[in-house]
């Protein structure tokens, strides 16, 4: 899709969730640079209002800082309503993170965390909105989440899990609202240069690869319109499909092998 007809398809405004650094943040930029206006959800203030100016002052759009928590009922709410005056025709649910390791090494409360934010936050989020969405006729949702989605990931467990999760809804809501306009689609990118890598343990040096995030970020608005899933990396792409077709025991203890804390 152009980026003629992206505006025009599914301006003015857009919402971003974990817009403060990563894919989040290529998102705002490669959307602010296309003419929308945008919410921007995230924890960290200081990073998101920093974004914002530089948005504001580059591309003389309208931009809207949500300093929420995305893990809680509460900080879905605040986002909400900062949407509710507004023309939103893309909600892009881009706001998650990973815990890597063995599966008794994090606490079952972090792990809970992690699933709150990264299955109910989007569940919450487009459950709210998308019939907003298909009364414009033209409209767009994006879900983030991972080629860890497309086969149980040993020592990802609960984040593979998740994100499988993300998957499986974004491919349902996309066959259910493709009739009434909406345009679904399901990001699974590989292995990406953003912060996170680090947060979760990964040295990027280790990763071949690797995928800047504003070519993930342009590459998927791109696919609009072409759903239901988007892989970005063609070099995870054909891993996953490998893995896939393998027979599933032996995938796993693949996948276990090579991906064990040393």
């Amino acid at each position: 899709m152009s980026k003629s007809d992206l505006f025009s398809r599914y301006g003015p405004w857009a919402l971003v969730t974990g817009a403060s650094s990563g894919i989040g943040e290529a998102f705002a930029k490669t959307l602010a640079g296309q003419g929308f206006n945008l919410i921007l959800v995230a924890r960290r203030q200081q990073m998101l209002s920093l974004l914002a100016s530089q948005l504001q002052s580059q591309f003389a759009v309208d931009v809207e800082v949500v300093v929420a928590d995305l893990g809680q009922a509460a900080g879905i709410e605040v986002l909400l309503n900062a949407c509710g005056n507004k023309d939103v025709g893309l909600v892009i649910c881009n706001a998650g993170f990973s815990m890597k390791g063995e599966y008794t090494s994090h606490s079952a409360q972090d792990l809970t965390a992690m699933v709150d934010l990264n299955c109910h936050a989007p569940l919450a989020i487009s459950h709210a909105l998308i019939d907003q969405l298909a009364k414009r006729n033209h409209a767009g949702l994006v879900f983030t989440s991972s080629v860890e989605a497309l086969i149980g990931c040993p020592f990802s467990a609960v984040y593979s899990a998740s994100k499988a999760f993300v998957r499986n809804l974004g491919e349902a809501l996309w066959a259910e609202y493709k009739p009434r306009g909406v345009d679904v689609l399901t990001l699974c990118p590989g292995a990406t240069d953003t912060e996170g890598l680090a947060k979760s343990g990964v040295d990027k040096a280790t990763l071949a690869n690797l995928m800047p995030a504003m070519e993930v970020a342009e590459a998927t608005l791109g696919q609009l319109g072409q759903g239901p899933v988007y892989i970005a990396s063609p070099h995870y792409q054909q891993l996953f499909e490998k893995l896939t077709t393998m027979p599933r025991a032996e995938a796993l203890m693949a996948m276990a092998n090579t991906m064990k804390p040393a």
